[in-house]
């Protein structure tokens, strides 16, 4: 009976396969390099007492997981979903929301990997969505960033459904996603990061940012190293789809920190005590202190990047956030 049925789903699957096969699309490409697993373990090699985050549904919040929130027609691999989890207050009511942003260096992870924070977060009264996006091995730069703000548009579209408050919605971001957070949080409309996925009737901007080691200059040497060893290439280069030195000017205006202005909203820094991922930060605060902006840095001491994957530094972090977010999303 077992083999039976062992036989009936590879059947299945051949034909699912030859189906994909039929249909002429492609398969994604994934690079599966970075997870919170993997970045456990690297960190346990020096904090042998460190644990791994895991999700954990909090009572009182409920879960959609995989809601469709764009859909591409075509694009090289068919037509393509995109998809973020929610977790939202049982009670009906009128909720600030927040939009989590994964990281792994623009190339790796998934929204997963935002689970267990958006989870808790969510415990604290907030509607919270773990979002998916297109990594570099299937589009470039600024393809995720089109995404990102596809999703702002679709939850503020249909806050009434998910019981958010359209007016007051925060996105926060780790490692490449803190980038991205920052690089979407502080473009608000403007046009040429909007894309066309959707919803595009509705604004895209937010009321406050939360950066978690996510640099803010693309043009910092750190960043672009190791274009200059024969055979290596950097993150921000695969992402970007040429180096630093082949084409300056693109690696510049995905730098969050050229858009810091009048205009940005409070935001919020949750650094390692890796100086390499604050890069940026600093320029941007004086930006935002010259506009009496609200702002705060949190620097945990003594800790690596990916902090935020393992006890405890993830409830440290997740406390800096809840303070944050009460402060500037519930202020009234």
């Amino acid at each position: 009976m077992i083999r039976a049925i062992r036989l009936l789903l590879l059947l299945f699957i051949m034909a699912g396969t030859a189906s994909a096969q039929t249909n002429g699309a492609k398969p994604i490409p994934r690079d599966t390099s970075y997870t919170p697993y993997s970045a456990w373990v690297k960190i346990k090699k020096h904090y042998p007492d460190v644990t791994l985050v895991k999700p954990e549904l909090p009572e009182g919040v409920k879960p959609e997981y995989n809601v469709v929130y764009a859909t591409l027609p075509n694009t090289p691999y068919g037509e393509r979903k995109l998809h973020l989890n929610l977790f939202r207050p049982e009670q009906q009511g009128k909720y600030p929301a927040v939009i989590l942003v994964f990281g792994g260096g623009w190339r790796s992870g998934s929204k997963e990997a935002q689970v267990p924070m958006a989870q808790q977060i969510a415990s604290k009264g907030y509607v919270t969505t773990a979002v998916g996006y297109r990594l570099s091995p299937e589009a470039l730069y600024p393809a995720a960033v089109f995404d990102i703000k596809a999703a702002i548009r679709f939850l503020r579209a249909n806050a009434k459904k998910y019981d958010i408050d359209p007016n007051r919605i925060a996105i926060s971001g780790s490692s490449a996603g803190g980038q991205l957070a920052a690089l979407v949080g502080m473009t608000g409309d403007m046009k040429k990061f909007e894309g066309n996925e959707g919803n595009n009737q509705v604004s895209s901007k937010v009321q406050a940012i939360i950066d978690m080691d996510g640099i803010l200059d693309f043009t910092t040497p750190a960043e672009s190293a190791k274009d200059q060893i024969p055979g290596k290439r950097s993150a921000g280069a695969y992402w970007l789809g040429a180096t630093l030195k082949e084409n300056r000017a693109k690696w510049v205006e995905a730098s969050p920190m050229i858009y810091a202005g009048k205009d940005t909203p409070p935001m919020l820094f949750i650094n390692s005590a890796q100086p390499r991922f604050h890069a940026g930060r600093d320029s941007v605060i004086s930006v935002l202190d010259k506009y009496h902006i609200y702002n705060n840095v949190h620097t945990i001491p003594n800790s690596v990047h990916s902090f935020w994957q393992v006890h405890p530094w993830f409830d440290q972090t997740v406390k800096y956030m809840v303070t944050f977010l009460d402060k500037t999303l519930k202020k009234h």
